[in-house]
């Protein structure tokens, strides 16, 4: 864990909302981390945690293989908030009964108040929650008192004020729950006590200080793709390590249209960087022929990055560092928190580099979402260009084609892609979306052109909406743009006959195809 000042710590049980516990707690400038269920006692006490919550979960907790705790965490004297299956797992911790309800309760309900509590201290009676549970609650467990009920659940809120222990029913840290921030914010601020003070100038200040520490007066390379993650990692880097860090721009061939002209000459006019210039181009579509498989693509691309870097490191004495934009999602979406899960997909900058490397890695950012690194790109007074640039894949346009990756597959996706972003911006509506991109698909389909029967190449085109990535829901454009992006492409580019809109939120989809 980070020793912070102060860290509310998420035991994760599965849920597919726990994410968005953390977002809702970083969004009131409290720290948190997310760690397994099997997180021990000793791990907890060794870092400042001001608070847990338990998150909720997919299971029964009368399931032969449910997930458990330790239930000394609940003599630790650490305030405890259980959402879901954490107040199931409370509830049978402290003798009371958890039984299956006869209709799964999804959606939402009304809540009614009993009593009065910190944790719903001016929280509207009647207000909407959102429910996702198929037991509820029979019996209090021993010590708690009941603190809101449901129609349908009728134990809904308990707690135990000696113990400082919370729990609920529903999910306050999805949107539907109408009175969920309230609730997030009187667990950590006036159950915990917390102090709000994870700021972008308070990151910034100690990331400087932590690398300056662990680089020492060795070197470190950056590497620099000129996406908003990469951009504000140099930057931050360059104010700790000054003439010890190299910044290197790899064109793997694999980037957006002039992706590697615009980079180097975006960080040459504002910023004194040593930034090296590599094309590697050749090398990265050799080792990528015939490779359709998108898990295999990432690896590959991992590999070759680090035997780029290798080598440039090579050319430098004391290089020892290399320097990655890794991001939360990317760690928590590549490595499983908890046997129950499964790994979504492999980050080239997280679980597709080599068991060994010659080179360290530095990630500053891997406890942040994207919102917070551009937060802490605009206190470092970064341009508005950089910051708010749609995320791009660190394996590039490799999986956006979904088949093999040739030059002249990745050329036609180049044009289409470029297309659409440019149509957005004239538009006026590509910063109402939070990525961007066109998909060549791996299919061909019949079309008319002139007087002549084409048989050519389909691509689709997403847009979404989102906050940190976690989730996200397709933008909903003006039919004129999406008529004006799809006549440019079919009219300009050669080799595309057809375009489709991708309509699918996350979850279930995720964002990018592959």
């Amino acid at each position: 864990m980070i020793q912070h000042n102060e860290t509310i710590l998420i035991l994760d049980f599965g849920s597919q909302y726990t994410q968005l516990i953390a977002r809702r707690i970083r969004e009131e400038n409290v720290y948190c981390e997310i760690h397994p269920h099997t997180f021990s006692i000793e791990e907890i006490n060794s870092g400042n945690i001001s608070g847990i919550v338990l998150s909720g979960g997919p299971m029964s907790v009368y399931d032969e293989d449910a997930p458990q705790i330790d239930s000394a965490i609940f003599d630790l004297g650490i305030p405890i908030l259980g959402i879901c299956y954490g107040l199931q797992l409370i509830t049978k911790k402290f003798n009371g009964h958890v039984e299956p309800a006869d209709d799964r309760e999804y959606g939402k309900a009304h809540l009614e108040l009993i009593g009065e509590s910190k944790l719903l201290k001016e929280v509207k009676s009647g207000s909407t929650v959102w429910m996702s549970h198929g037991d509820y609650i029979t019996q209090l467990p021993d010590g708690f008192e009941l603190i809101a009920k449901t129609d349908n659940s009728p134990v809904c809120g308990i707690e135990n004020s000696m113990k400082s222990i919370f729990g609920l029913q529903f999910h306050p840290e999805v949107v539907h729950t109408e009175e969920g921030k309230k609730i997030v914010s009187n667990f950590i601020f006036d159950v915990c006590g917390c102090t709000a003070d994870w700021t972008a100038g308070n990151f910034i200040d100690q990331t400087i200080s932590d690398i300056k520490e662990k680089v020492g007066s060795s070197k470190a390379i950056c590497a620099l793709s000129g996406g908003v993650d990469s951009s504000v990692a140099a930057v931050l880097l360059n104010k700790a390590l000054g003439d010890q860090l190299i910044c290197v721009h790899v064109n793997t061939g694999l980037m957006r249209k002039n992706e590697s002209e615009y980079v180097i000459k975006m960080f040459n006019d504002s910023y004194d960087m040593n930034i090296v210039y590599i094309d590697a181009t050749d090398q990265f579509m050799s080792e990528l022929k015939g490779v359709s498989d998108p898990e295999l693509k990432r690896k590959i691309i991992g590999k070759t990055f680090i035997d780029v870097f290798d080598a440039e490191a090579k050319e430098h004495s004391d290089v020892k560092f290399l320097v990655q934009g890794t991001l939360y999602p990317d760690v928590i979406e590549s490595v499983p928190v908890k046997g129950k899960s499964a790994t979504i997909k492999t980050h080239h900058n997280v679980g597709g580099l080599p068991d060994v490397m010659d080179l360290e890695l530095l990630e500053p950012f891997k406890e942040l979402f994207k919102d917070e690194v551009r937060a802490i790109g605009r206190e470092l007074g970064i341009p508005e260009e950089f910051i708010g640039r749609h995320p791009f894949p660190g394996p590039g346009l490799a999986v956006r084609i979904l088949s093999d990756a040739s030059k002249e597959k990745v050329e036609i996706l180049q044009e289409a892609d470029d297309i659409f972003i440019r149509t957005l911006h004239a538009r006026g509506v590509y910063d109402e979306i939070w990525q961007a991109f066109a998909v060549l698909l791996p299919v061909q389909t019949v079309g008319v052109m002139g007087d002549a029967r084409t048989y050519e190449n389909v691509i689709a085109l997403r847009a979404v909406t989102s906050v940190d990535g976690m989730t996200a829901d397709w933008y909903k454009f003006d039919h004129s743009i999406l008529e004006e992006v799809s006549n440019k492409i079919i009219r300009s580019v050669k080799g595309v006959n057809r375009v489709v809109y991708d309509i699918s939120s996350k979850p279930p989809a995720t964002i990018e195809w592959e």
